[in-house]
């Protein structure tokens, strides 16, 4: 497929949800192209539809008006093109690492592929996150960064074209979560898949991005900026630390949070 800069089109989009207490209008008029291999990240305050808008992309949702479209096709609801890799890794902890990987493959590829080739897959995703020595433990007998690695492997296998990730470091230790924003940024640069994520992290978002969507606050939330972060790849976050480039971006997003979207009371 040629490469095109509207890979992902999201049109005049809005959702309302319709609760017992009445219409709750969650999504206003989004407009978004996300080009293909570009990485994406959706940031602002609690509340503002971030992990609804990534759910409608990954057709967990419907919109309630609107087009949603990913390489040209009308998004009707989930399918393997569009994998996602939540907060909570939601491995099956009676199965191994290897066969959660692999139970995913057979799902996409069992029609049209020979059980050595699903094998194959499943082995390549999970050295790709650096987990081959761990394909036979089960998720109890790993820590939290394995798990959310084996569900990074999980999706990746299913060889999705874009990734969908829901704040996917945000319950781990800080160095933990360092770690898998270095190995994430590299398996991006590996892959090639479009990548759209929910982050609450400032740091995360430019050391991340392609382009930095901010959400106004909810309710009917809706995009306020969007920022390109034309930092050069591959990204060293060592490097970047005294880079004035990384510290201008970091500025802009928080003075959006913090001055322009202020933060709503508890």
């Amino acid at each position: 497929m040629e490469k095109t800069d509207k890979f992902v089109q999201i049109e005049d989009a809005n959702m309302v949800f319709h609760t017992r207490k009445g219409a709750f209008h969650a999504l206003r008029d989004i407009n978004l192209n996300i080009a293909q291999g570009e990485f994406v990240s959706l940031i602002g305050h609690s509340g503002c539809g971030k992990s609804t808008l990534l759910n409608l992309v990954a057709g967990l949702l419907k919109p309630s008006n609107g087009v949603m479209l990913c390489a040209g096709r009308e998004i009707k609801g989930p399918g393997p093109e569009r994998a996602v890799v939540f907060q909570n890794h939601s491995l099956l902890p009676w199965l191994t690492c290897y066969d959660n990987v692999y139970l995913a493959v057979e799902r996409v590829f069992a029609k049209q592929e020979k059980k050595s080739k699903l094998q194959e897959r499943s082995k390549a995703a999970l050295a790709m996150v650096g987990l081959a020595h761990a394909e036979h433990k089960y998720p109890g007998e790993i820590s939290g960064g394995m798990k959310q690695r084996v569900g990074i492997a999980r999706a990746l296998a299913m060889e999705p074209q874009v990734l969908l990730m829901d704040e996917p470091f945000g319950a781990l230790d800080a160095l933990t979560r360092a770690n898998l924003q270095d190995e994430l940024i590299r398996i991006a640069g590996d892959i090639k898949s479009t990548v759209i994520m929910v982050t609450h992290d400032v740091d995360e978002a430019v050391l991340l991005s392609d382009r930095i969507v901010m959400m106004t606050n909810g309710p009917a939330a809706t995009i306020g900026e969007i920022l390109h972060v034309d930092l050069p790849r591959p990204r060293n976050r060592l490097e970047l630390a005294n880079d004035p480039r990384y510290h201008h971006f970091r500025s802009e997003v928080m003075t959006f949070l913090y001055q322009k979207q202020l933060r709503p009371a508890a």
